[in-house]
C-alpha cells in the first residue's frame, strides 16, 4: 500500500511536517557562545500545554472545505487531532489517515499474483462464475458468502492456474470439467489481482459528497475541486465496488445509497468502461 492513499493524506501530512519542524526550530535552545556564564543557559522552553490547539491554523478553510474544530468534532470526529507523548516528546498526528480505513486493505488493487485456497459448498459449488476472455480466464461473478467470496476472489480477478494446471487458452467446457473433477477441499488457484481495475480513495466533503456523477454505474462527470477530481477519478469508468460492496448490477439510486451510508473515507473500485463492456459481452 502506498504511503499516501489519497492526495488529501499527502497534503495534510506535508503541512503537519512543515509546522512541526517550525515549532521544533523555535523551541530549540540557542547554541552556546564562549565566555558566557553557565547560568545563562537554562533548560529549553517547555512545550505549550495544548500543542495540538494550533497545529493546523490554516485548516479552517482547507481545499474548499469547512474544517474548523467545531465542524470536525460534530461531523467528522474521527478526524480530530490526537496527541501522542513519549519520553517527554510531543508528536501531533492527524487521525485517521486513509490507511486507517477499515475497507482500504480489502479494497486495494495491487495487480500482483496471489494464491487462493478454497473449497466447495454442500451443493458441490464454489460460488463463482469464470469466463474465457481473450485466451484468459476471468472471474465475472462471486456469490455473496460463498467459498469463493470467503477466499477473497473478486470480479475481474484473472485465474492463472487451478491446482497447478495452467489456464491460458482453456475453453469454458474445459474449466467446468476441471472444477467438477476437483475434490471438495484443497482447491488451489493462482490469481492475478484485477489486472484491469484500480481502487481510488476519496474523502467526503462537509456535505457528504465525493465529487462525481454516474449513470448506469458509469462515471460521467466530475465536480471541480472535489476529492474525486483531486484524486484522479476518470469519466467513462464503471463502478464495481464501493467500500468493498459489490455494486455491479445495482441501480444508480441503490449505488447512491451505498455511497451515502459509507463513512467519511470512501474507497471505490473502477474499471474502464470499454473493458467492462467487453467482459460483460463475452
Amino acid at each position: 500500500m502506498s504511503l499516501y492513499p489519497s492526495l488529501e493524506d499527502m497534503k495534510v501530512d506535508t503541512m503537519a511536517r512543515a509546522q512541526i519542524s517550525q515549532y521544533q526550530a523555535r523551541a530549540a535552545p540557542p547554541p552556546p557562545s564562549y565566555g558566557a556564564p553557565p547560568h545563562a543557559y537554562g533548560p529549553p522552553p517547555a512545550a505549550p500545554s495544548a500543542p495540538n490547539a494550533h497545529v493546523y491554523p490554516s485548516l479552517g478553510n482547507y481545499m474548499g472545505l469547512e474544517l474548523t474544530a467545531d465542524v470536525i468534532a460534530q461531523n467528522m470526529p474521527e478526524y480530530q487531532i490526537q496527541t501522542v507523548q513519549s519520553s517527554g516528546a510531543v508528536t501531533n498526528l492527524i487521525a485517521p489517515l486513509s490507511s486507517q480505513s477499515l475497507s482500504l486493505q480489502k479494497a486495494t488493487v495491487t495487480q500482483a499474483i496471489r494464491q487462493v485456497l478454497l473449497c466447495k459448498d454442500k451443493d458441490g459449488k464454489c460460488g463463482l462464475r469464470i469466463h474465457a476472455i481473450n485466451s484468459g480466464l476471468f472471474v465475472t461473478y462471486v456469490a455473496a458468502n460463498s467459498p469463493a467470496a470467503l477466499a477473497g476472489l473478486r470480479f475481474g480477478d484473472q485465474i492463472l492456474e487451478i491446482n497447478n494446471k495452467a489456464c491460458a487458452g482453456m475453453t469454458m467446457d474445459q474449466v467446468h470439467a476441471l472444477l467438477k473433477s476437483l475434490p471438495v477441499n484443497g482447491i488451489v488457484m493462482a490469481v492475478r489481482d484485477r489486472p484491469f481495475e484500480r481502487t481510488i480513495t476519496l474523502h467526503k466533503d462537509s456535505l457528504g459528497h465525493v465529487g462525481f456523477q454516474f449513470k448506469d454505474g458509469t462515471i460521467v462527470r466530475l465536480v471541480k475541486d472535489s476529492s474525486a477530481a483531486r484524486n484522479g477519478v476518470l469519466t467513462d469508468h464503471q463502478l464495481l465496488e464501493v467500500n468493498t460492496i459489490n455494486v455491479v448490477g445495482m441501480k444508480d439510486k441503490e449505488i447512491s445509497q451505498v455511497i451515502e451510508k459509507s463513512p467519511a473515507i470512501v474507497n471505490i473500485t473502477v474499471i474502464p468502461s470499454y473493458i467492462y463492456q467487453h467482459m460483460i459481452n463475452k
